[in-house]
């Protein structure tokens, strides 16, 4: 039991975590003109400030 619990705390080699977050610009086809992104754009941002709000009145209370 004690080398499963201690295996388990190690935590993750930093190569590791940095290779997954790295997304290079190549693999995304996006027309940033179109207005569909646009509208995409501004109903993300709108979600996320709710969530910004959201999150700001559960950690006050």
């Amino acid at each position: 039991q004690g080398d499963r619990e201690s295996q388990a705390s190690f935590p993750l080699p930093l190569d590791a975590s940095k290779k997954s977050q790295e997304v290079p610009a190549e693999d995304f086809d996006i027309d940033m003109d179109a207005p569909e992104t646009e509208k995409a754009a501004v109903a993300i941002q709108s979600q996320f400030r709710k969530f910004q709000t959201k999150k700001k009145t559960d950690d006050k209370s």
